[in-house]
């Protein structure tokens, strides 16, 4: 366990269950509830380390599983593990590589040992136990690593769903045997599907497990938004209060400030980075899409509320001719804004939470953006 590795709750909201705090790593302290970056493949795409830090990251992502199939993470620990293979200051988290080798379907057989899967680049096979994938892991060396675990499509019979939330229990105490690394720490994860009984059963044995922190796993895959409100809330509810809540995959404002009323602290996803390269933007008065004609001689900032370098700097009309020109700059331009624009999102939550005026500042937000269809 990672004794410079706590979470330290400043505040909560008194009118809901928001809280703000200060995530101590050992690369630095930073403010909660916080969205973190994805940075798959050791990389936020298109952007550089040093931008992320300018625009007020802290925990950037790797995936495991990516990094396994390449370079290897043999060669991420030979270059002196994640952070100076990328070159980012601040504090990382791997997750399990669990959603995209279950996301594999036909080219995976689940066991109790774990899963034999094929590599979607060129076919050859490859195992994943618990005990391996703290192993890569800790070679990778983000600050916080996730548990091993059985992620379910939606929806499952319950029978399904059980054996495999109890796979996914076995899973995370034999992961955390093998976890000797005792500059990182682990996060168990809570499964369950739709369940509430499987979320609550699954969440209170992983709370009498020595993890550092838990995630909320199995959401945002497909199932309607109010479903995995409910996952969540099934969730948290019995999770300890002085250990950080980390709600996986989540991106879209009213998933993030939901799932802040709840009481997560952490949340990532690739979503600002995706739609940015499609010509998709998330503004404080709503959905941009850079694309439509109707930007071609608009000569005014996509933001007025943004700080974001592509506000400060170009306009509407310059950020539609380099997406419609192909280039490279324009999703440079775009992915910088959206990473923005969501980290400026948690900055106005945290400041609400603390005043105790979360709720307002919520429905603020989410009046000004207006319709969220596409995100």
């Amino acid at each position: 366990m990672d004794k410079e590795f706590y979470l330290e709750i400043k505040h909560v909201d008194k009118n809901c269950g928001a809280r703000y705090g200060i995530l101590h790593t050992r690369h630095g302290d930073f403010e909660v509830p916080m969205f973190m970056p994805v940075g798959t493949n050791a990389t936020v795409k298109t952007l550089s380390p040093e931008e992320l830090e300018e625009l007020g990251s802290g925990v950037v992502l790797a995936n495991t599983y990516h990094l396994h199939l390449r370079p290897g993470e043999d060669i991420v620990k030979k270059a002196g593990g994640v952070h100076k293979f990328m070159n980012y200051n601040g504090p990382m988290l791997t997750d399990s590589g669990g959603f995209q080798v279950f996301s594999l379907k036909e080219n995976r057989k689940i066991t109790e040992e774990g899963v034999e899967f094929k590599h979607y680049l060129d076919g050859t096979k490859d195992f994943f136990s618990p005990e391996k994938v703290i192993q890569i892991e800790e070679d990778i060396g983000a600050d916080i690593a996730m548990s091993f675990d059985e992620c379910m499509p939606y929806p499952v019979t319950y029978d399904y769903a059980k054996k495999s939330t109890l796979r996914t229990l076995r899973w995370a105490e034999r992961g955390l045997k093998a976890h000797k690394r005792e500059d990182q720490a682990l996060f168990g994860i809570v499964q369950g599907s739709d369940y509430t009984d499987l979320r609550e059963m699954c969440a209170k044995e992983l709370a009498k497990m020595p993890f550092d922190g838990y995630s909320i796993g199995g959401t945002s895959i497909g199932e309607p938004k109010e479903v995995c409100f409910k996952m969540v809330q099934d969730a948290v509810r019995y999770l300890p209060t002085e250990k950080p809540r980390y709600l996986m995959g989540v991106g879209s404002i009213d998933y993030i400030l939901s799932g802040i009323e709840y009481g997560v602290d952490m949340f990532d996803c690739v979503l600002p980075t995706r739609i940015a390269r499609h010509g998709s933007l998330m503004t404080s008065h709503g959905r941009v899409n850079i694309k439509r004609a109707e930007y071609k001689e608009d000569f005014t900032t996509l933001d007025p509320e943004c700080d974001c370098p592509t506000c400060k700097n170009y306009t509407k009309a310059y950020l539609r001719h380099l997406h419609i020109a192909g280039e490279e700059y324009g999703k440079r331009l775009n992915s910088l804004h959206n990473i923005r624009f969501l980290i400026k999102l948690v900055e106005g939550a945290r400041k609400a939470i603390q005043e105790d005026r979360f709720l307002e500042y919520k429905k603020e937000v989410m009046e000004k953006f207006g319709d969220l269809r596409g995100f």
